[in-house]
């Protein structure tokens, strides 16, 4: 964890200097005994018990409006979120440029912005 921390982890989990105090106290209960189990004893690949687990071929069945995020410093590859999104029946694919995987906090005028556009479209549709 200390090298995770002030390398991985501010590279593509949270790349603000100083990361706000909400993150931080969440992060203080993170389950680690079960995200182990789920995701395996390292960042750097996945071990755990979703190793094989893929329901890709299930994306098709979500009808309700999806938006996927990608984010250019994310460990989740940009490119796989934006084909996500067409898989989805209503799906709808947003880039953040500066982001990582939170990148409602070191990218959050592109992030917000793109959700509350989701949001309108959403609505409109409905009306």
């Amino acid at each position: 964890m200390k090298l995770l921390l002030p390398n991985f982890y501010q590279q593509h989990l949270c790349r603000l200097k100083e990361w706000p105090d909400a993150l931080t106290r969440s992060s203080k209960h993170a389950n680690s005994i079960i995200y182990t189990l789920m995701q395996g004893p390292s960042e750097f690949g996945i071990g755990g018990r979703l190793t094989n687990w893929d329901v890709k071929d299930r994306l098709k069945e979500i009808k309700v409006p999806t938006l996927t995020v990608g984010a250019r410093h994310d460990t989740m590859d940009p490119e796989h979120m934006k084909w996500m999104s067409t898989q989805v029946q209503n799906g709808k694919y947003l880039y953040c440029p500066n982001g990582s995987h939170l990148a409602m906090w070191d990218d959050q005028q592109v992030f917000m912005n793109g959700v509350i556009d989701f949001i309108k479209e959403v609505d409109a549709t409905k009306k």
